[in-house]
This record gives structure tokens, C-alpha cells and sequence, in this order.
């Protein structure tokens, strides 16, 4: 088994909501916003883990919380088995430049004052990653690097295309030679045949600069193209991970099967039976007791009502959060 770069155990956020005048007469205590509720998962070196989910099930919140945007409410996040929370190295640089994140929406990342030469050699001086007049020649390197012609060092972000500025994005995220890219919804916000570019470009890169990468999406065909292992996440929690290949062809957790069953197929003879959830998925300031899809899951029983699941191994399938994902699989 190769070696775990990042070990995420037990994380849990909550954001309080401030209280209301109504609240306040009341009596009532102020809500949370339960985002994250106990997520555990490795990311192993040199593989991309993909994390897929109904948009607010806790995805964009996870990769936050890994950079360190987040703070936790609880739980650890181990880099090379040292807490990036400790207040022994909160101040230190070194996790930031190991561990970079790309967003999103590059043009609201991208400062638009400043060339892309100035971007990128920002961050090379702030990691003192070059002397003074090395920095050019690396400026040059990395525009090279994600295929865009020399000449971009002299344009504003404004000046280019939505595919561009995701290049640019990644070359300065690569600029401080990270071991570990988070991607978050990186080419959702782009033209499809850009999409196929951007990503066959991150894949490249990954395997020339030995990168372990977390790609955050909900496009499930494109997690499906990228990732070694994928993890489903429902309402903050880990419901099922495992071998890409082997989730997605026969997912175990209920809730897998009907996300899966939800994306189109590129086979216009497939009369595949749907599987449809019923209800919409709850609110995070009212996480349901027991199993949190117990409200929506066609197999739930008083146990899940009352009980929640732990991930636990199934052999063949990777780890699953099920009370009865063993008599789902043997009626399926």
C-alpha cells in the first residue's frame, strides 16, 4: 500500500448562526450550520481521490478545512502524521506551500490589477522559491509548462479566456512545487471541450511532477475519467469510498446507487432502471438522528432511524456506511 500524505479523522464544522430577535425573546439557543459531521479519509501519495456529492453535502467545505481556510469544530488533519492545526505550526509557511488549492472561478482568484508575470512571480518571492533574477526564467518555465504562449506575462486576467485563467491558476499553484493540488469544482464553470483540455492538462501534470491530487466535483463522468478512488459524501459524512472503477460500475451505499443512477448515460440504448430518491436532501441546521439518509433511503428500518452507521470495509468494495448494505447487494 503506498504511503498516506494527508489522514483525515473525524472532522467535524460547525458554523453557529447568529440569533434572532425572535430567538432571543424565546429563549432558543442559536443554530449551526453542521457542515462537515465526522469525515475520515486517507489520500495516498502520488493518486487522485475524487469527492462527489449533491451540491451542500460538505464537499467545498472539506477541501476549505484542508487548506486551513476552515478551522474544525473537531477532528484532526494529519500531513505526514503532523496536526496542521497544532499552534505549533499554524504560522508556518511550509504546509501552505506544499498543499496548494485551486478554485472554482480562476477570475475571482486572479488579482486583476496585476499581470500574469506578477502573479505568478508573487508567489515564487513570498515562498522565496527563486533568487531576484531567477524569477523570470521561472516565470517562463511555468507559462510553458501549462501551455500558454510567453507573451501572457505581460496580460491582465481580463484578457483571456475561462480556460486561460485556469491555466494560470494552476501555474501558480505549481509555482511553489506543491505535493498536494486540491481542486475544487476546477472546470465546472468552463465550456465542455475546454473542460476535456484543462483536466487531460492537471492528469499530465500529475504524472510528470508526481502529484497527489483531491478533485472536488459533481460532474460524476469526469470524477470517473480523473480518480483512482472516489468518495461519496451525503449531508458532511463519508457514505461510501472505494476504486473508482469498481463505485462506479456497482456502487453499495443506497445513496450511491441513486446519485450514480441520476447521471445521464453516454449509451443511447442503455434502459437502465433508475433508482429515484424521494424528498430533498435536509437541512444542515437539522441534520436527521441515526443514518442522516434514513429519510430518503427506500431500505431504512427503526435502526437507522436511531443508529449511525460507521464506514466499514467490504470486501471487494471498499468501505461503506450501512446497516444493511450486505442484504441491499444480496436482493439487488
Amino acid at each position: 500500500m503506498s504511503e498516506a500524505v494527508l489522514e483525515i479523522n473525524d472532522l467535524s464544522l460547525a458554523f453557529p448562526i447568529s440569533r434572532s430577535l425572535a430567538d432571543w425573546v424565546a429563549g432558543r439557543p442559536g443554530k449551526v450550520v453542521r457542515a462537515l459531521n465526522g469525515v475520515s479519509l486517507q489520500l495516498q501519495k502520488g493518486e487522485t481521490l475524487g469527492v462527489v456529492g449533491e451540491s451542500g453535502c460538505g464537499k467545498s467545505t472539506l477541501a476549505r478545512c484542508i487548506v486551513r481556510l476552515y478551522e474544525p469544530t473537531s477532528g484532526s488533519v494529519r500531513h505526514h502524521g503532523q496536526d496542521i492545526f497544532d499552534a505549533s505550526v499554524r504560522g508556518d509557511r511550509a504546509y501552505n506551500r506544499r498543499v496548494q488549492m485551486m478554485f472554482q472561478d480562476p477570475f475571482s482568484s486572479l488579482n486583476p490589477r496585476m499581470t500574469t508575470g506578477q502573479i505568478l512571480s508573487e508567489a515564487l518571492r513570498v515562498h522565496e522559491m527563486r533568487s531576484e533574477d531567477q524569477i523570470p526564467e521561472r516565470v517562463a518555465e511555468l507559462l510553458d509548462l501549462v501551455r500558454l504562449p510567453q507573451d501572457a506575462a505581460e496580460k491582465l486576467p481580463h484578457e483571456f479566456s475561462g480556460g486561460q485563467r485556469q491555466r494560470i491558476a494552476i501555474a501558480r499553484a505549481l509555482a511553489v512545487e506543491p505535493e498536494i493540488l486540491i481542486a475544487d469544482e476546477l472546470v465546472s464553470a468552463l465550456d465542455v471541450s475546454v473542460q476535456a483540455q484543462v483536466v487531460n492538462l492537471l492528469l499530465e501534470l500529475q504524472e510528470r511532477l508526481g502529484l497527489t491530487v483531491l478533485f472536488v466535483a459533481h460532474d460524476l463522468r469526469l470524477v470517473r475519467h480523473v480518480s483512482n478512488r472516489v468518495a461519496v459524501i451525503y449531508l458532511g459524512r463519508i457514505v461510501e469510498i472505494g476504486d473508482s472503477e469498481t463505485l462506479f460500475s456497482s456502487p453499495s451505499h443506497p445513496y450511491s446507487q441513486a446519485l450514480l443512477s441520476a447521471a445521464p448515460s453516454m449509451d443511447p440504448d442503455d434502459k437502465g432502471q433508475k433508482v429515484k430518491l424521494e424528498g430533498e436532501l435536509p437541512s444542515p441546521l437539522n441534520v436527521p438522528t441515526g443514518c442522516a439518509f434514513h429519510q430518503r433511503c427506500r431500505f431504512a428500518d427503526t435502526r437507522c432511524h436511531s443508529e449511525s452507521p460507521s464506514l466499514r470495509p467490504l470486501e471487494g468494495r471498499g468501505e461503506v456506511a450501512c446497516h444493511h448494505v450486505e442484504k441491499i447487494l444480496h436482493n439487488a
